[in-house]
């Protein structure tokens, strides 16, 4: 007779580190296959329990030498968001979010899109409303440019790290 014993899988391990950009502090987590997280905000500590917040069962690994590469891309995406970036992104999400995050990576870099134009031209069925929600969730600032999309009368509305910084950064690429 064998007996099994049954083991938790080992949690995931995610390294971050930080960097400062003109519009505030930078936070970068990556997975063996790219970026999962890049927050901007005003507190590191406050960053950091947000990341925990999103990945609550991830090991959690302050890896500022071994990100730095990454963490430099990452800053200089936030202070020139036009130039655009070659970093690995690691996108988790359900498929319509992962639909809307494409859809919001194909906008050009000086262009807006409204929410509902987002939702008509996704390959699945979603409303403005959840496109809102996908652009809410979105954990990778930037690089999936939620910060493109604004409401149907061409105002600014909500951003996961503040409506200010949605602002400059459409500011930055050249939008009126």
């Amino acid at each position: 007779m064998t007996t099994q014993t049954l083991t938790a899988a080992a949690p995931e391990a995610l390294r971050f580190g930080y960097g400062d950009s003109a519009l505030g502090a930078v936070l970068v987590a990556q997975s063996p296959r790219g970026v999962v997280a890049l927050f901007i905000g005003d507190d590191r500590a406050r960053l950091q329990r947000d990341l925990k917040d999103v990945f609550p069962e991830a090991e959690l690994v302050l890896d500022q030498a071994g990100l730095a590469e990454t963490v430099a891309k990452a800053v200089a995406l936030v202070d020139a968001p036009h130039l655009g970036t070659d970093l690995a992104l690691d996108l988790r999400g359900s498929p319509q979010e992962l639909a809307v995050w494409n859809a919001l990576q194909a906008i050009p870099a000086g262009e807006t899109r409204t929410y509902g134009a987002i939702a008509q031209s996704l390959p699945i069925a979603a409303t403005a409303q959840e496109v809102g929600a996908a652009c809410a969730a979105n954990r990778i600032a930037v690089a999936v440019p939620c910060h493109r999309v604004v409401k149907s009368d061409g105002s600014i509305s909500g951003y996961r790290w503040g409506v200010q910084r949605k602002r400059r950064l459409i500011n930055r690429e050249g939008v009126a």
